[in-house]
Formats: C-alpha cells, sequence, structure tokens
C-alpha cells in the first residue's frame, strides 16, 4: 500500500529534490513526500480508495500534476511524472563537467580579400562546466585555448597569426574564458555572459548556446553535447594589423565568427580511453 512514482526530466534524469503531494478530492492534502536520489518515492501512507490529484513540485522546474486512483489494496501507482525545465529549457544533471578535447572543435572563420573565407581551429584547449543544482542561471564554464595551438592550414599565415600583430602567443600564451552569467534565450537555447581575455585583453563576450543532449560513452561515461557560437572583433582585442590592397579591400576581414562544438563528460575527469 502507499505511493510509488518516479519523477524525471525530459531526457530521463532523475529529479532528486522534488516534492510529491496527494490531495483527496476535497483539496486535502493527504500526503507528502519527497524523492530519493534515483527519483523515486516509495511512501507507505495507507490511503483510502478513491480518486486524488498527485501534485509534483521541483525548484527550477514546472510543476506538474495528474490524477490517481487508489485501489482497495490502498496502493497508488502514478508511474513515470516528466518534468519540465522552468521556461521549457533543459540542461544536463547538476554538478560538474569536464570538456573533452578530443571529441570537441574550436573554430573560427574570418574573411579573406572580401570574397572568400579562411577556417581556423584551436587544437589544446580544456575546461569545465558545472551544472548548479538548483538555479540553472547560477551555472559556470571556464575554458583555456592554447594560443599557439591555432591551426588553418597554412603554415606561413599560422606563424603571421601567433606573431605580435596578432595573437602575440609568446607574450599572451593563453585564451581564457570565464562565465559571469547564465540567461534563457528559448527552449534548450542560452545565451552565456562573460569574459574572454585575449591578447592581453578583457572583454565581455556572450555566448548563444544550445544544448544538443546527453548520451551514454563507450567507456561508461555520460556524455553532454552543446554548441556555441559569437562574433567577435580583432580591434577589441587590441589586434589592428591590417593590410589594404590597392582595390581598397582589407585583406583580412576584422569580424570573427567562432563556432564551438563541444562534448562533455559528466564527473571531474576525463576518462583514460
Amino acid at each position: 500500500m502507499g505511493l510509488t512514482a518516479k519523477i524525471r526530466t525530459r531526457d530521463g534524469w532523475a529529479v532528486s529534490h522534488a516534492v510529491v503531494t496527494v490531495t483527496d478530492m476535497t483539496g486535502t492534502q493527504v500526503l507528502r513526500a519527497e524523492t530519493d536520489a534515483e527519483g523515486a518515492v516509495r511512501d507507505t501512507t495507507e490511503l483510502a480508495p478513491g480518486a486524488y490529484t498527485v501534485i509534483v513540485t521541483a525548484v527550477g522546474y514546472a510543476p506538474a500534476a495528474s490524477s490517481a486512483i487508489v485501489t482497495a489494496s490502498g496502493r497508488a501507482e502514478v508511474g513515470t511524472v516528466t518534468l519540465a525545465r522552468q521556461g521549457g529549457t533543459e540542461l544536463p544533471p547538476p554538478g560538474p563537467w569536464t570538456i573533452d578535447p578530443v571529441h570537441s572543435s574550436v573554430a573560427a572563420v574570418a574573411q579573406h580579400l572580401g570574397i572568400s573565407s579562411v577556417h581556423g581551429r584551436f587544437t589544446e584547449f580544456g575546461g569545465t562546466i558545472e551544472i548548479a543544482p538548483d538555479d540553472v542561471t547560477k551555472s559556470r564554464v571556464e575554458a583555456v585555448i592554447k594560443a599557439a595551438s591555432v591551426d588553418t592550414g597554412n603554415g606561413m599565415r599560422d606563424t603571421h597569426l601567433k606573431s605580435g600583430d596578432f595573437l602575440d602567443v609568446e607574450n599572451h600564451p593563453a585564451i581564457t574564458y570565464r562565465s559571469t552569467g547564465l540567461t534563457a534565450a528559448g527552449s534548450d537555447r542560452w545565451t552565456v555572459h562573460g569574459e574572454l581575455s585575449m591578447h592581453g585583453v578583457v572583454r565581455p563576450v556572450d555566448l548563444d548556446l544550445a544544448y544538443l543532449g546527453t548520451g551514454a560513452d563507450p567507456w561508461g561515461g555520460t556524455r553532454a553535447a552543446f554548441r556555441a557560437t559569437a562574433e567577435l572583433h580583432r580591434e577589441d582585442f587590441a589586434m589592428n594589423y591590417n593590410q589594404v590592397l590597392q582595390a581598397g579591400i582589407a585583406a583580412i576581414g576584422t569580424t570573427l565568427k567562432v563556432e564551438l562544438d563541444i562534448q562533455a563528460v559528466q564527473g571531474d575527469t576525463l576518462p583514460q580511453a
């Protein structure tokens, strides 16, 4: 006898801090229980046969209500109740996540000669993500990129990008990003507010972030996938070098489009595979 229920997110993750209340047809509360670490409720309170309303609440989630019928056995099996993030947005389960550079990419695109684009990437980087348990807007991200790992597929161009005209990797070997806030921008989309330090200059930079979901990996871990984009202006970071051609066209555009495809592993360490 009693109440059994499972509380899950849309991705199927347990909600361990949910509160389940049961009211009878008069609106009187007859039972209140909290989910365990597995998002389950197993309450042995005896309930009289009849119809009841079950309300599930959890910080950061929209409340959910359902009906339950208690049989002569005194048992109410609610089944699985799915909670949606407040505002309809989802994030991975709370706690630390570690960016996996082997399965992630940090890329940038700049205009070249006004008619084409130069694609580049950074091959050495790392970072951490902390998903806040109760208020997802308090989640944090920190990332460090090795400036000298820039790769555009052209050795001469890469040498120039590492020089004092651009990244000046000898004096500024690291590019860092630290978030300062997070706001919802729609279903499964977020704006990450943060500060980017590059070429000795710190500027506020927002990332347009999409959460792509979670899943198991072959090494027994759990991964979350994100895609983020941003637009930078290199003069904001004291990179003012330019070569203007005879036609008045800049050889290298001043706007840089940054594209991040990120896989993060649940926990504070990466698998050894």
